[in-house]
């Protein structure tokens, strides 16, 4: 089941890639993994993934040890990280990215490991989502730079959720305006509903779960 589901999620990004114009290199597929088993993770890196996305320091913390040595396999935190859980993050993900204040990025930055970074930026109103505002990622991005242990790639959002594709158009299309302007070549954007307009408007990573894995369990 998981394999047909791959295949399908491959066929949409490789027709997605072609429509836009771009090379299926510039994509990496992020297989979001959180609320399932170590199992489920184990499954998709036989399988060729490498790239998993976790929300939560303590549920992937849970995981790790079930899932030993995966050689090659780069664990990302996709949820909103608080400061207090920085060394933990840092132990645990080799990319983070959902810094979005330079408090957080100081505190990663001391704990003396190399770690990948996003700037996660909020575009929408809402009161749930967190992030950066626009207006403050030129000085968030001037400090990450001033952190030598971390490497900040690019931009990730999230915008309102539609089961429509296209209301995310204008939220991508600002983020890859931002990035631009502050000359950072990575866009974290996309997830399994809407992510042909994600690879449209520029992105390089798409976070893609109930596409692969199936709806997830409620608690």
């Amino acid at each position: 089941m998981l394999k047909e589901r791959l295949e399908q999620v491959e066929t949409r990004v490789t027709n997605a890639v072609a429509r836009a114009g771009r090379k299926r290199s510039d994509i990496t597929v992020l297989a979001v993994t959180k609320k399932f088993p170590a199992s489920v993770l184990l499954e998709a890196y036989q399988l060729g993934l490498r790239d998993f996305g976790e929300n939560y320091v303590q549920e992937f913390e849970a995981k790790r040890p079930e899932l030993g040595d995966c050689p090659g396999a780069r664990f990302h935190l996709i949820g909103h990280l608080q400061s207090n859980k920085s060394k933990k993050a840092a132990e645990l993900f080799e990319v983070i990215q959902t810094v979005d204040t330079a408090k957080l990025a100081r505190r990663l930055n001391e704990e003396s490991k190399p770690i990948e970074v996003m700037i996660e930026v909020k575009l929408s109103g809402e009161e749930a989502k967190a992030g950066a505002a626009p207006e403050d990622v030129p000085a968030l991005v001037e400090a990450l730079r001033g952190c030598t242990n971390l490497r900040l790639l690019g931009l990730m959002t999230m915008p309102p959720w539609s089961d429509d594709a296209e209301p995310s158009r204008p939220y991508f299309a600002r983020l890859r305006a931002l990035a631009e302007a502050n000359g950072l070549p990575h866009l974290s954007m996309g997830m399994s509903h809407d992510l042909e307009v994600a690879i449209q408007e520029g992105a390089t990573i798409v976070r893609i779960g109930t596409a692969l894995f199936g709806p997830r369990k409620k608690p």
